[in-house]
């Protein structure tokens, strides 16, 4: 279970503000990487907490209708939320982790609320000037990261859903546009669309040495 220690201990030396912050999507092979910021209410960390905060934890773990029910939960309690996204065409042209960064980036800018702290998974944001933490598998240990993940997770496959009726070729609602054997398949017999990320394999090694 994650707790809110973390986040109580920023709260102590002053930082009342804090933004998690986490992507989905860099191992896709179609798409953009999408990116969440959350900041809950100072008092969030401070009173008891809800039942279903304890069920809150990396994205990748839980069921589909559990990361809705929790998205829903989570949506409800914070003060305020950012989103950003880089699309296959910058994820092509700067690589997938400077996309990543700059998603997580575009998120921190949409949120209306300035942050005294910023919780990010993995790497530092570069080019920010804001307190922050870097956390590796920061999903898995730190509260307001997990329910970021868990945002952008939901976020990213409703887009995935509206994108299958548009490219239904590729099982987009069911393979959210990973490296799936439905998905080679479908890249073998109909080519990459316009939406697949053309710097990343989009053929299996069998395929490329025909």
């Amino acid at each position: 279970m994650i707790g809110f220690k973390t986040e109580k201990t920023l709260m102590q030396e002053g930082r009342r503000h804090l933004a998690g912050l986490d992507e989905v999507g860099r191992g896709s092979l179609f798409g953009p990487v999408v990116a969440v910021a959350v900041m809950f209410r100072p008092d969030f960390f401070l009173k008891k907490r809800p039942a279903w905060a304890g069920q809150v934890m990396d994205s990748k773990l839980l069921s589909p209708t559990k990361r809705l029910e929790l998205s829903r939960k989570i949506l409800e309690a914070v003060a305020d939320l950012g989103v950003g996204y880089a699309s296959h065409l910058e994820i092509d042209r700067l690589n997938i982790y400077r996309a990543s960064q700059l998603a997580m980036v575009r998120a921190l800018e949409d949120l209306s609320l300035k942050p005294d702290a910023i919780l990010v998974d993995g790497h530092p944001l570069k080019g920010i000037d804001y307190f922050q933490m870097a956390v590796p598998q920061g999903d898995r240990k730190i509260f307001s990261i997990a329910a970021a993940s868990i945002v952008a997770k939901v976020f990213r496959d409703e887009l995935m859903d509206v994108l299958d009726g548009i490219f239904p070729a590729y099982q987009l609602g069911r393979n959210r546009g990973y490296a799936t054997e439905e998905h080679f398949q479908a890249l073998e017999k109909n080519g990459p669309c316009a939406l697949h990320r053309r710097s990343f394999r989009l053929y299996r090694e069998r395929v490329l040495i025909k």
